[in-house]
């Protein structure tokens, strides 16, 4: 016969506190939705053109001081999240806010990240996000050891890192596709350009039809100008990620943009770039990356020279990342540049070449 819990107590059977344990092992476990996270990436450059102000070519904006030790990023990173709100404050520190930040005023050089986020649907993974956030555009990011290869691609260096604005964004409940509309301030601009009072937009697709393959296209809508000199910038970035391997992938990237030569104007100035990045991985603590690219913005929209052919360019670049530890990652990569003219610091002069050994080591928390 079968004895309730009350009857147990009063044979002296069970205590009290036996029950009271019984219960609270029945419970679910409270999570915390705070969480802590830093990154910290050092690095060594040396450009054989030995630059006399220890900078590398203006279009270079991570990485980008020569023979000298230095810090491209340092991070510290809170971050909020429940079922159905969500939040991100990150701060940094290093070459990349410098350089990249370079047109903020003030504290905003120093965001990462600042954004809040609420779940709009209660039956579907719908939400709307606004703040500072990082750029819907392109495959690689601002935290180094989530790219293949240690330096960026002229391709992202040359689009936006971060965004500020409002984003409504869609996830299938099987994760395989994801579609997002923004409304911006401008292309990697937290502070809108003065006297600017046009609306930036930009809208993104990715598509995973396996886990190996990861399809996208990015695009952007915007004006760079005082609204008295308005000129319209039109922007394409289209990417796959081919895992075709266990140990080998593929990324191709291109990029394309197209801007009004001048207010109301139906011709325009265009810029593209191509990008391929091959990864081999022969074991887990071992990673090497080949990388081909070519750049061509011949008015000088996005990188301006000065020079009868403007920004024509090719890449090739080579890596080996070695992982003592899980979280930590040493790299080294040998990178040159051929451009048409003569766009390129060296000694005293001018050259159409540009090589130069990057090592860097990386640490998330």
């Amino acid at each position: 016969m079968k004895m309730n819990k009350l009857a147990l107590i009063a044979a002296g059977m069970i205590s009290i506190q036996a029950i009271a344990q019984d219960t609270i092992s029945t419970e679910k476990p409270k999570t915390n939705p705070l969480t802590f996270s830093g990154y910290i990436d050092a690095f060594y450059s040396y450009d054989f053109n030995k630059p006399s102000n220890h900078e590398r070519p203006g279009f270079i904006y991570n990485y980008n001081k020569h023979n000298e030790v230095n810090l491209n990023l340092g991070l510290f990173k809170v971050a909020y999240a429940t079922e159905n709100v969500r939040a991100n404050l990150a701060v940094m520190v290093g070459t990349y806010p410098q350089y990249n930040m370079s047109a903020e005023q003030g504290l905003l050089k120093n965001i990462y990240e600042a954004n809040v986020g609420v779940k709009i649907s209660k039956n579907n993974n719908l939400w709307v996000d606004a703040g500072v956030m990082p750029s819907h555009i392109g495959f690689e990011g601002a935290i180094g050891k989530d790219n293949w290869t240690l330096t960026r691609s002229i391709l992202a260096e040359n689009s936006p890192y971060y965004e500020a604005g409002v984003k409504i964004g869609y996830t299938s409940k099987n994760d395989k596709l994801y579609a997002a509309a923004m409304y911006l301030n401008g292309w990697q601009r937290i502070q809108k350009v003065p006297g600017n009072q046009t609306p930036a937009f930009g809208t993104q697709l990715t598509i995973k039809p396996s886990g190996k393959v990861t399809l996208n296209w990015s695009t952007y809508i915007g004006n760079e100008q005082p609204d008295s000199t308005r000129q319209w910038r039109y922007f394409n970035n289209i990417y796959g990620v081919f895992q075709l391997t266990d140990k080998f992938g593929l990324t191709a990237g291109f990029d394309m943009g197209h801007q009004q030569k001048s207010k109301g104007s139906s011709s325009y100035n265009s810029w593209y770039t191509p990008v391929l990045i091959a990864r081999y991985a022969p074991n887990e603590r071992i990673r090497i990356a080949a990388r081909g690219e070519y750049y061509a913005d011949k008015k000088g929209v996005i990188i301006a020279t000065g020079t009868p052919n403007g920004f024509k360019t090719f890449g090739y670049s080579a890596n080996l990342d070695y992982l003592p530890a899980q979280n930590v990652m040493f790299r080294v990569e040998g990178r040159a540049f051929n451009s048409k003219d003569n766009i390129f610091t060296k000694d005293d002069g001018t050259s159409n070449q540009n090589f130069f050994v990057t090592t860097s080591v990386a640490l998330s928390f």
